[in-house]
């Protein structure tokens, strides 16, 4: 069996994306798009119920930092669960928490802020869960040679259940009012369904917990030389196997994180400075151009369109190039562009060229790699673990990279003397320096990828091969 077993690891990297490749990719896209979907429906909402619930700064801000403290939350606890009990219950468990939490949101009592913020917090355990386990499980059944433009198309998918949120907002909330947005949230439950019937579990995690005959019947099913993946395996298939490709993978533990120091170092801080410098630049994208332009919001709402589809173009650009050029240098271009473009936005906020506003440009062409390095960030935080830690180190990368949420918000307060942290409100003296604050993490990101292994063309086996020997950067 043990034989066996590299000839199909052989075959699944050999093999072209199958219909069933596409099936496990599609289940993946599905769930990032619809939970975010579900994670940003609270801003449309809040538009509703702010004045007849007449909620101070507080109360808003505990609702919306409930989801982000969940997130955090979630992706370290299902992502250190999911290296034990398998990828597939996990996917699962997460697309149920986050899609029911929205739908219990349609019974909020009139006024009762915290019963909202109790479920926010739900939504967010459940998205940063399903985010640290629909990567690995995808990158241990596709071929190494497609595996950074498929993880990168998957993460460029989210912005379009963003998207999605506000479209339903925009035309369904006169209908429904703001309970039935909730009660359309719960529709990813019914994903659930697709996912037992599309996903079986990664065969790199049954392979690694003894479930060879599992692992083979997966294996098979994934290149298309099986129809069905969930055969009945006999008592006992497994217990004669000698096991010569490698011992079964001990139970991950928090602590064994520690012993790859490299992994966590460019895990976390990557994750780290993205968020930082995405979503503090998200977070005043629109504002500043009001103030700069002096137009109103909904004006300024639409001409961040163009930088959001930029940074949409980016994201599919980057996971291309992941493949082409290699994690580490797509992630240090990331790091030098959006540092450099972020900065000239920020001197340039009074320069025009005849009527067009050149902050507006520059911040178009810094989305491009600021929004673009999610392509790399999530789908590389996840390679650079061994096997039996993949999932923990991912959910542990994604949990320390989203007090990016906080610090960002935090560092613009500090630059405009404001006291609120969740939306600190713009003034022209604070721009510089703010835009060079989010340069600075965008560039500290792109350094930090040359501290990590190229993981571009090597198979998950190579990876944990050269992880496990301690091996520089190959």
């Amino acid at each position: 069996m043990a034989s066996q077993l590299m000839v199909l690891y052989d075959k699944l990297e050999k093999s072209r994306l199958t219909a069933n490749h596409i099936k496990v990719i599609t289940a993946a896209i599905l769930g990032d798009l619809l939970e975010f979907f579900d994670f940003f429906l609270i801003g449309y909402v809040l538009a509703f119920i702010i004045v007849p619930w007449k909620l101070n700064y507080g109360q808003t801000s505990a609702v919306l930092l409930s989801a982000g403290i969940g997130a955090m939350l979630g992706a370290a606890f299902f992502g250190a669960v999911a290296d034990r009990v398998g990828r597939r219950p996990i996917f699962i468990a997460t697309v149920l928490c986050f899609s029911i939490a929205t739908g219990f949101m349609y019974w909020t009592p009139e006024g009762n802020w915290i019963y909202l913020t109790f479920f926010r917090f739900f939504v967010g355990f459940g998205l940063g869960g399903l985010y640290s386990v629909d990567l690995p499980l995808v990158q241990e059944f596709v071929p190494s040679r497609h595996r950074g433009r498929i993880s990168g198309i998957i993460t460029s998918c989210v912005p379009i259940g963003t998207m999605l949120g506000s479209v339903l907002a925009a035309f369904l909330s006169q209908i429904v009012g703001w309970r039935g947005l909730f009660l359309i949230g719960l529709i990813p439950a019914l994903l659930t369904l697709l996912i037992r019937a599309w996903v079986p579990e990664s065969p790199r995690w049954l392979v690694s917990r003894g479930r060879y005959k599992e692992a083979e019947n997966a294996i098979l099913w994934a290149i298309g030389e099986k129809r069905r993946f969930n055969e009945k395996v006999e008592a006992g298939a497994d217990a004669a196997v000698k096991v010569e490709v490698h011992e079964i993978d001990p139970k991950a533990r928090f602590t064994d994180l520690f012993k790859y120091p490299r992994s966590l170092l460019v895990s976390w801080i990557t994750n780290l400075g993205q968020q930082v410098a995405y979503y503090g630049f998200t977070l005043w994208g629109p504002t500043i151009l009001t103030l700069v332009l002096n137009i109103p919001a909904a004006q300024a709402a639409k001409l961040f369109i163009s930088v959001t589809l930029c940074g949409f173009v980016g994201r599919l650009f980057w996971s291309f190039c992941s493949d082409w050029l290699g994690r580490r240098i797509s992630g240090l271009l990331i790091g030098i562009g959006g540092c450099t473009f972020t900065i000239l936005a920020g001197l340039n906020y009074n320069t025009f060229y005849g009527s067009v506003s050149m902050i507006w440009v520059f911040m178009i062409i810094a989305y491009f790699f600021v929004d673009g390095g999610f392509a790399i960030v999530g789908p590389y935080g996840s390679e650079v673990w061994p096997r039996h830690l993949r999932a923990t180190g991912m959910g542990s990368a994604y949990g320390f990279g989203g007090l990016g949420k906080i610090i960002g918000p935090i560092a613009l307060a500090f630059f405009a003397g404001s006291s609120n942290i969740v939306s600190p409100k713009a003034t022209i003296d604070a721009i510089v320096p703010a835009f060079t604050f989010m340069g600075a993490f965008a560039l500290l990101t792109g350094i930090t990828y040359l501290f990590g292994i190229e993981t571009r063309k090597k198979s998950i086996e190579e990876i944990d091969a050269i992880l496990q020997e301690g091996k520089g950067v190959a």
